[in-house]
């Protein structure tokens, strides 16, 4: 599976609407950079954000999700407290081609303040705006930046194209448009 360039990422982009809005320059102007790199691209987390909360009392259970576990928080800027989690999504709106399976890993400044991102994978066909996972893993409040870089993408393509991708099978979490809980 080669890792596939800049060049390709900007034309697929381009061409075929693979990253909307897609940004060709790394974007740094006292932000948190996003946009092409060499070998991917940093997305950005939009400022809608669902911070995990114990005003509840509620036990998280992926089958039987209580989304009281959450509190929506819309700002620019979140803090998400000691030792918890928030959701949220990405800016882009993402087309992945058949024969591509995209790997979305965390961003070194995020990681370097025990901030992490869950490692997820962008299935072939799979399309929507990217629901991301948000630890906090230190002692201390954490401030997210809407609007800045969050993660990096890294498109792998396939030596052939899979008998099943994730279209076809009618994957549960296909053209979600905000930020997506876990569902059955």
């Amino acid at each position: 599976m080669p890792i596939k360039s800049d060049h390709w990422i900007k034309k697929m982009s381009e061409e075929k609407g693979m990253i909307e809005p897609f940004e060709c320059n790394q974007v740094k102007q006292g932000n948190i950079s996003y946009g092409l790199s060499s070998y991917g691209y940093v997305i950005r987390v939009a400022p809608e954000f669902k911070v995990f909360t114990n005003l509840h009392n509620v036990i998280v259970d992926p089958k039987k999700f209580d989304d009281r576990s959450f509190v929506d928080v819309n700002t620019k800027e979140c803090i998400i407290p000691p030792n918890s989690f928030a959701l949220a999504r990405t800016e882009e709106f993402f087309r992945i081609p058949r024969d591509v399976l995209v790997v979305c890993v965390g961003k070194s400044t995020y990681a370097r303040c025990g901030i992490i991102v869950n490692v997820t994978p962008l299935e072939p066909t799979w399309c929507g705006y990217l629901t991301l996972e948000i630890s906090n893993t230190t002692p201390l409040p954490a401030k997210i930046y809407g609007g800045e870089g969050i993660a990096q993408l890294l498109f792998l393509e396939g030596d052939q194209e899979p008998m099943v991708a994730y279209a076809d099978r009618n994957g549960k979490y296909q053209n979600q448009e905000g930020v997506t809980l876990p569902k059955l």
